[in-house]
């Protein structure tokens, strides 16, 4: 199944007035590893946000976080992806839009439905797709510092 994203993004006009600014099927999509297809919505550098820009923000190229801002994507893993167990210096709010997922820690997995929700706090993981239907996700990634455990910093890694 191929990964279709359609985007609204909104904005204003010279006047001030709110107007639809991008809606669109995102041909903004790409491959990271086998079997796993991502799109990224939007990006944005710097807090507080600055939404007066007019540039496609979605465009940007982003890897798994971004220095001080945020990445909003769309993943969908495949059934039978490859492992890639990773962690990232970033806070991400995950919601399982459909299918199912297995996240795989150091000592636990935990098998994640559509309409359940994650909070990845900067963990190594792996993301697992044992069934037989595509998964997707809605991630937002926020730069964060690298967790620190027991003394130690735990950077990020894969």
């Amino acid at each position: 199944m191929a990964l279709r994203v359609r985007r609204v993004v909104t904005g204003h006009d010279p006047t001030g007035r709110a107007i639809v600014k991008i809606d669109e099927v995102s041909s903004n999509v790409f491959t990271g590893r086998p079997g796993a297809t991502a799109c990224n919505v939007w990006t944005t550098e710097g807090f507080p946000v600055n939404n007066d820009g007019q540039a496609d923000e979605g465009l940007r190229k982003a890897g798994t976080t971004l220095k001080s801002g945020t990445i909003f994507r769309i993943i969908e893993f495949a059934p039978g992806l490859a492992a890639r167990n990773h962690r990232t210096d970033s806070i991400d709010y995950i919601v399982v839009i459909s299918g199912e997922i297995d996240m795989e820690l150091d000592d636990s997995l935990v098998h994640l439905r559509a309409g359940d929700v994650m909070v990845q706090r900067g963990t190594i993981h792996n993301w697992v797709n044992r069934g037989t239907d595509p998964c997707l996700l809605a991630v937002v990634l926020i730069d964060a510092k690298s967790v620190e455990a027991g003394g130690k910093v735990l950077p990020a890694v894969g």
